[in-house]
């Protein structure tokens, strides 16, 4: 699996979806994700990838990591696992 399909499946799990639900343009609120599901999602996808995604990701103007669509979640996690190479 690539890395956008396990992001995908992280989210899908999270939202109670199948992974072919959701979409790169899917924000977590259109996918009924809430602040505890996202607090959920961000510590699997910390695991899943080894990264550390930034404590106030919630807030675009204060954080590099943009958590607005399933499409910026995984640019932001290829680019954290960038930084670690």
């Amino acid at each position: 699996m690539s890395l956008q399909d396990d992001v995908i499946a992280i989210i899908a799990e999270q939202a109670l979806l199948e992974p072919e639900d959701v979409k790169l343009d899917s924000t977590l609120e259109s996918l009924g994700i809430d602040s505890l599901g996202l607090v959920e999602s961000i510590f699997a996808i910390e695991e899943a990838f080894d990264i550390t995604v930034p404590f106030n990701a919630n807030n675009p103007t204060e954080s590099d990591f943009d958590i607005s669509s399933v499409a910026s979640i995984i640019a932001g996690i290829e680019r954290l696992k960038a930084e670690q190479a």
